[in-house]
């Protein structure tokens, strides 16, 4: 389950979020449902993937209201919640509020069987220049006030007691490259951005 801004848009056949998981598990029917609030994206990506494979869904949904996403009908019955799974957390900067932002976690946490993985990426200002961080704060106040920014130790505050996968929290160019040639691959930290993949317990 891809939940905010996995949808492909404008990747060729083979390099999207499904294509990748099929190819991770070959021979086997990897199901996976994308979440998404935008109801435009979602109109144009069931028009254009959904027709094509009865492996994929996509359904309109909002991480900021955790419980009723979870209830969603597609999301109750296409996922098999009897096995392991992962969730793909791909809009963490949405939640503006800590308190939610780790009810969030732990939704999705519990929602999972044992043995599912959790994958979290975020949007930091960690590697803003001191100097820069006032006015591109107050750019970002004005432009997307509910975007949430947040230090590596809040970062890893989200995914506290959970059992992280090698090489934990890092910078998402850092997290298994695999030789790629990757955007930011010279300077991670320019990608703005932490990841990390945890194991459910």
């Amino acid at each position: 389950m891809i939940v905010g801004s996995g949808v492909p848009s404008g990747l060729s056949a083979g390099n999207r979020l499904h294509d990748i998981a099929r190819r991770a598990s070959p021979g086997s029917a990897v199901r996976v449902v994308y979440v998404e609030n935008n109801p435009m994206v979602v109109a144009t990506a069931q028009a254009t993937i959904e027709p094509f494979t009865d492996l994929v869904r996509v359904v309109d949904g909002d991480v900021r209201e955790i419980d009723e996403m979870l209830r969603d009908h597609v999301i109750q019955t296409f996922i098999d919640w009897e096995k392991p799974l992962a969730v793909l957390l791909l809009s963490s900067h949405s939640l503006d509020d800590d308190e939610y932002a780790h009810y969030v976690v732990k939704r999705l946490q519990h929602a999972a069987p044992k043995g599912s993985f959790l994958g979290l990426l975020h949007t930091t200002f960690d590697a803003v220049p001191p100097e820069l961080l006032p006015a591109i704060r107050d750019m970002v106040a004005m432009t997307l006030p509910r975007l949430a920014i947040r230090s590596r130790e809040e970062v890893a505050s989200l995914l506290h007691g959970l059992d992280l996968v090698e090489p934990g929290l890092v910078w998402v160019p850092e997290w298994r490259p695999g030789g790629r040639d990757l955007a930011c691959a010279d300077e991670p930290s320019a990608s703005g951005n932490y990841g990390a993949v945890a194991r459910i317990p």
